[in-house]
């Protein structure tokens, strides 16, 4: 046992090893016997570096477009992430004048969007479905298990392939042709190893998805106690600048581009549901007093104002100190601020959060391509208003809710990570991982 490492996964226990060979099981080999030793040496030693027209061929099927019928489309997501359904178009109303038609159980990859991984293997029980031309489609080869192709497109290596194969003047006018994809060189485990990879890394694809179904089920059951405790008629209503200080942020103008008091500022850019991106933080001039009515303190809580998107419009975050201060804000962002004495800050965050997850902020925003909410609108929204000793209590229940679905979150994140290394470490052999077949 000392010559094999277990890798606990949860409930996932797959023995790898490293460089290892073990004799099958029942074969009546022994551990001397160097023939079952030989035997799995062979298959893990038995990694090609080839093309891949060894395992794929070009089946593009076009089909001509009848004006009278419909059709289902699908695309490909970037980084190996599967293929996007989109609505079916009408024959009439599209200008392509061929279609190809995407089966079950082939490769595809976007000719335009290649060099982003936009690569899969189609799920077996695809429904009838088309893409355009720049989608070309391959069947395998008797050498090569469909299932380890579809893991394949989610790795770096398979991405790095096709940014090399891409060709073109750049950008979106780089695409990668069927004849240049074929002559990709990858290193390709034996048939028997591909199966192998295939059910360890599927084990742990299974565990990471039941994770993000749990949390799912667990952000919905949040969603449903905060709508109801936020909703909750025994509380009094008032108006949203009664249970909040509302303020709007300061307007950006190229004066403000530079000065002696340059200083981080927020926009909505940086305010996603629920959460901060403060990868990209732009500075103004901001001076003294405008610091002080524009600053941010632990606790507020930040709303996109404005969006073309109306997913976008009122998406709510809290800031927590994550940049040392000052730190201000801009105009496309509302700041939500708890008065002492009337509100708190958890339950500022979680009133914000439920009136985006209701579709409250949505409702009062007005524009015709661009949505606003504006200040005014915002400080006439009808807040139900607990006692602040109640906020406490209401506050701590939510938050104890949001703790288990982020520590659910985190880790199905964790269980990626371990499945990218493990997947990587497989597919260089850093670990070389016993061919069912050779089991017993």
């Amino acid at each position: 046992m000392s010559d094999w490492q277990q890798t606990s996964l949860g409930d996932l226990e797959t023995p790898v090893r490293r460089k290892v060979a073990v004799p099958p099981q029942g074969s009546g080999a022994s551990m001397s016997d160097t023939t079952g030793h030989n035997d799995a040496a062979l298959v893990q030693d038995n990694w090609t570096p080839s093309p891949l027209a060894r395992y794929l061929t070009l089946n593009v099927e076009p089909v001509e477009v009848d004006p009278d019928q419909s059709y289902p489309i699908v695309g490909v997501l970037n980084r190996g992430r599967g293929l996007l359904f989109r609505d079916a178009v009408a024959g009439s109303s599209t200008s392509y004048k061929k279609l190809n038609r995407i089966r079950p159980g082939v490769l595809v990859y976007s000719r335009l969007k290649a060099f982003e991984g936009a690569i899969t293997v189609t799920p077996g029980d695809l429904p009838t479905s088309f893409a355009s031309q720049e989608f070309p489609t391959f069947a395998f080869s008797s050498e090569a298990n469909p299932d380890f192709f579809r893991i394949l497109a989610t790795t770096q290596r398979m991405w790095a392939a096709l940014q090399g194969a891409s060709k073109g003047m750049g950008g979106r006018r780089e695409r990668v042709k069927p004849v240049d994809f074929l002559t990709i060189v990858l290193e390709i485990p034996p048939l028997p190893v591909q199966q192998r990879i295939v059910e360890v890394i599927d084990a742990v694809d299974a565990q990471i998805a039941a994770l993000d179904a749990e949390a799912y089920a667990l952000r919905d059951v949040l969603r449903r106690l905060r709508a109801d405790l936020m909703t909750d008629d025994s509380a009094d209503e008032v108006r949203a600048d009664e249970a909040f200080d509302i303020t709007m942020g300061r307007q950006r103008s190229p004066q403000r581009a530079s000065g002696p008091h340059m200083t981080p500022y927020l926009r909505s850019a940086n305010v996603g549901y629920g959460t901060l991106d403060l990868s990209d933080v732009l500075e103004m001039d901001f001076n003294p007093s405008e610091r002080e009515t524009f600053g941010l303190r632990y606790g507020d809580v930040l709303v996109s104002e404005g969006s073309a998107s109306e997913t976008a419009v009122g998406m709510p975050a809290m800031w927590r100190d994550e940049i040392p201060a000052p730190v201000c804000f801009q105009n496309t962002l509302l700041r939500y601020r708890a008065i002492q004495g009337v509100s708190i800050a958890a339950f500022v965050k979680h009133w914000c959060l439920w009136a985006y997850e209701s579709g409250k902020f949505r409702e009062v925003a007005g524009g015709t391509n661009i949505k606003h909410i504006g200040s005014r609108r915002a400080l006439g929204m009808r807040v139900r208003l607990p006692h602040v000793t109640d906020q406490e209590r209401i506050a701590a229940e939510l938050d104890s809710m949001s703790e288990v679905v982020a520590a659910t979150r985190a880790e199905a994140a964790r269980l990626r990570a371990v499945r990218a290394g493990l997947l990587a470490e497989l597919l260089d052999r850093t670990i070389d991982i016993e061919p069912a077949e050779l089991e017993g």
